[in-house]
């Protein structure tokens, strides 16, 4: 339970920082306005909040691990939002990140 609790936590997070991103970058890049950059800046805002509710409390761990789901959630981002195509270096990079957030976040250890 608890690795499933951590997982939707990163989920959630991701939707925040790269969403917050893709707003700041439509924003600026896309001449969109102040509103979608101010959008932007409260979800970043809000996924420093979220991530800190995972279980564990090391902040480099979180982060580190962080970048996994941030490699991936981009690419995913950008396919759908932007009409991106990954290629399969992009997707064997991407699940490569992801394996490296499991064992950062996920693997057992010896006294934390």
């Amino acid at each position: 339970m608890l690795v499933l609790r951590s997982a939707a936590l990163f989920v959630l997070a991701a939707v925040f920082e790269i969403g917050g991103a893709w707003l700041v970058w439509q924003g600026v890049r896309e001449h969109r306005g102040w509103l979608w950059i101010g959008g932007g800046v409260m979800a970043l805002g809000v996924y420093g909040f979220v991530a800190t509710f995972q279980p564990d409390a090391h902040f480099g761990r979180i982060l580190a691990a962080y970048g996994g789901i941030f490699v991936a959630g981009s690419l995913a981002w950008g396919a759908v939002a932007d009409g991106y195509r990954p290629d399969r270096w992009d997707i064997t990079g991407a699940l490569i990140c992801l394996a490296g957030m499991a064992v950062i976040m996920w693997a057992p250890r010896n006294g934390g």
